[in-house]
């Protein structure tokens, strides 16, 4: 139980802190990888993105709803401490958010995004930019598996590994019980 405590830590850590998440497609055959910057929600675990209707990630959504993707942190850049670096991989299923339930994520949204208020009121779009047939719209990421980087196994060996943190309702609550307020379901 304590390393599950400890990854889900990790988890929370990591959502928090990294800025964006890079989300592979595929079509036709076709891989794809966009890097996006997101909100996290949990309790189930799903991001929140914003992207042009029209980008390639968005047709192939469309066509494939499976993408899988990762997130990264390192405190500086060069020679970063192993110790600051930190990394998930995830799988999940992606659909456009509907004008039904754009109320639900426009603030919080937006609020993770761009805490500052007056970035917010400068950055952000207004609601009917988000819908049809205007050219953006949020997306959600349902996810359904999650990795971390298994930094206790390279401390022992040095062979690159990653552990499953199952995505169970006791992970889900201890996610949510560590959210950011915007970070709580809506």
């Amino acid at each position: 139980m304590a390393l599950e405590e400890s990854l889900i830590d990790r988890t929370a850590q990591l959502l928090d802190r990294a800025r964006y998440l890079n989300m592979a497609t595929v079509r036709d055959g076709a891989p794809w990888v966009a890097t996006l910057q997101y909100a996290w929600f949990a309790d189930p675990l799903h991001f929140v993105f914003g992207s042009s209707a029209d980008s390639r990630h968005g047709a192939d959504i469309r066509s494939e709803p499976r993408v899988s993707g990762s997130l990264f942190v390192a405190e500086g850049a060069e020679g970063a401490d192993f110790a600051a670096v930190d990394g998930a991989q995830f799988t999940g299923r992606c659909s456009e958010i509907g004008p039904e339930q754009l109320g639900t994520y426009y603030a919080p949204f937006y609020q993770a995004m761009f805490p500052d208020a007056e970035q917010r009121a400068q950055w952000r779009l207004r609601p009917e930019l988000l819908r049809a047939p205007a050219p953006h719209r949020l997306y959600r990421i349902d996810v359904e598996r999650w990795w971390l980087i298994d930094t206790r196994r390279w401390a022992e060996d040095r062979i690159d590994r990653r552990v499953e943190l199952p995505l169970d309702a006791v992970t889900q609550a201890a996610l949510s019980a560590r959210a950011r307020p915007h970070a709580v379901s809506p």
